[in-house]
């Protein structure tokens, strides 16, 4: 037998949940396991010309249950029996209606194929109307509850998308009891509960995309939210003002699911929080660096001490709340709503001719087609190296699904200008790479025009992995070095470090990091011989973008 101890960090993302089973003394990966969400891989429930991005309960359970019981299958009875405490990251705000037991509707009869009764996916902006509306109000109200929140409440945010489904769905409307983030609902479910009243909600969401804060002793009052909309009055009053950091545990995992997954009754459930800080944990994030979670979309997060932020409220980010990150720090989140999205547009847009065309579906295999679209990204990234950026090269805006910080206006367009005859592909596709720095760089400016000091950038996630043409300009556009995190994975492992912590095996967070983390594997610094240039056509991107965004 092994006195080692195990734990599990499971990371539902956007396409996919992954599981990690690690060993929490080291952070030594024993097994790893992926599943991709089906009914989303077929595109069911969504329709992007609506900005509806929603997914299916099923998806989830289904990924979760396979995932968990592939990596317990791989290891030795030895480790399975030490497994000792699971810890979740989701996605964020991806929130569902629930009925009063925490059922999400979805998953009851009649609801089952109403998108309406299912997760709003982060990236749903269907609720910009309802999200006015409650800036509207906030703006007038005695109390300042957006404050902690940038100043400005986003339609991808918990009151927004809550009070759209409440407007557009009078079955929903009639049957959910509470809305839930997709972090509270998995522990709520491994944990056995029955009542949606029992839920534990984490700091990290309530703060970041609820508008909970301390301060006003909770969540908004049931008068703030009733003067938005009717519809809103009772629901703050359902939910417990006290939350928890994600260090803390949700409870004992119960008897039917430690049966379902092969797993021991004793095994710790710990509360969970969203993907980005999360993986700010897996990436050993510490005070001054910005880390930049970067995929899809981008989420960067810092972490202050709070002696060292006292009366400090910034404007224009995703928000500042105690403990959403690391527990005793503040944690500050920004980001860019398309990062990787982009190019995943560009590649679609240039692949459409292979998909659609009658004589190129005749000609051309499908399993051709799929290589194609495998290796055309990479293919790009080679030819747009050797692109001689110029002060009259094409110049992009980044906003293809509107600016998420800073100044969250999820309504603004996309733009690429300075086009010719002789524009390639390459050529705009490294117009949108640079553009997408140049968001980048927007928003750490922001910081500094906040006065808060930022060291160096932790670059995390698929496209820090894997793409040098895109660090490489990064660091260019921010004239800063960008180290790169060594795990594949740092949300998975930064719940694995939440478990142990869960599990008893550390007494505070950052010994966890410091003791399961991988390090850095690869540095970018700043081509001196492209800074100026980019400098340059950094003040034209900020000319367009004003343009773009208020007219001649």
């Amino acid at each position: 037998m092994t006195s080692s101890k195990y734990c599990i960090g499971l990371d539902f993302g956007t396409d996919s949940v992954r599981a990690v089973l690690v060993n929490a003394h080291n952070g030594a990966e024993t097994a790893t396991s992926v599943f991709e969400y089906p009914r989303w891989k077929a595109g069911l429930y969504c329709d992007p010309s609506k900005s509806q991005f929603r997914q299916h309960p099923s998806d989830y359970i289904e990924g979760m249950e396979f995932t968990i019981k592939d990596c317990v299958a791989r290891v030795p009875e030895s480790v399975r029996a030490n497994i000792t405490a699971i810890s979740v990251t989701t996605t964020g705000s991806t929130p569902v209606a629930v009925n009063d037991q925490g059922l999400p509707l979805a998953l009851q009869s009649g609801f089952s194929d109403n998108p309406n009764a299912m997760f709003f996916l982060w990236k749903d902006h269907s609720a910009m109307d309802a999200a006015a509306d409650i800036n509207t109000v906030a703006q007038k109200w005695e109390v300042d509850y957006l404050k902690y929140a940038g100043g400005t409440y986003s339609a991808e945010w918990y009151w927004a998308k809550l009070l759209h489904v409440l407007r557009t769905d009078s079955a929903v409307l009639a049957h959910c009891y509470t809305w839930v983030e997709h972090c509270d609902w998995i522990p709520f479910l491994l944990t056995g509960q029955t009542h949606a009243g029992k839920l534990k909600r984490n700091v990290c969401a309530a703060g970041h995309k609820a508008l909970w804060a301390a301060e006003h002793g909770g969540f908004p009052s049931c008068d703030f939210l009733k003067t938005i909309d009717p519809l809103l009055e009772g629901y703050a009053r359902k939910m417990d003002p006290t939350v928890f950091t994600a260090d803390q545990a949700a409870g004992t995992i119960s008897s039917h699911w430690g049966k379902r997954l092969g797993l021991p009754t004793t095994v710790k459930i710990g509360i969970g929080a969203i993907d980005a800080h999360v993986g700010a944990i897996g990436a050993q994030i510490e005070p001054g660096y910005l880390t930049r979670i970067i995929g899809t979309s981008t989420c960067d997060m810092l972490v202050v001490p709070k002696n060292e932020f006292q009366g400090k409220f910034v404007k224009g980010i995703c928000g500042q709340v105690d403990g959403s990150i690391i527990p005793g720090m503040i944690g500050l989140e920004a980001g860019q709503a398309a990062f990787g999205d982009i190019y995943s547009w560009f590649r679609n847009l240039l692949l459409w001719p292979l998909r659609n065309s009658t004589a190129a579906r005749s000609m051309i295999p499908n399993e051709a087609i799929t290589r194609i679209n495998d290796e055309l990204l990479k293919q790009l990234d080679r030819e747009a190296a050797h692109v001689l950026i110029g002060e009259n090269s094409e110049l992009s805006i980044d906003w293809l699904n509107g600016r998420r910080t800073p100044d969250a206006n999820l309504s603004l367009k996309a733009a690429i200008t300075k086009l010719s005859i002789a524009t390639d592909a390459p050529h705009i596709y490294a117009s949108l790479v640079e553009a997408t720095c140049f968001g980048s760089r927007r928003i750490m400016e922001r910081f500094h025009e906040e006065s808060i000091e930022i060291a160096g950038i932790i670059g995390v996630g698929g496209i820090a992995r894997k793409s040098a043409f895109v660090m490489q300009m990064m660091a260019d556009v921010l004239n800063v070095p960008i180290k790169v995190n060594r795990s594949e994975q740092v949300c998975a492992a930064g719940a694995a470090m939440l478990a142990a912590c869960v599990a008893g095996v550390y007494q505070d967070l950052p010994q966890a990091m410091k003791s399961m983390g991988t390090g850095f594997d690869k540095t970018y610094y700043p081509d001196e011989r492209r800074v100026g240039i980019l400098n340059q056509r950094y003040e034209k991107y900020k000319t367009v973008c004003d343009v773009t965004e208020h007219g001649l």
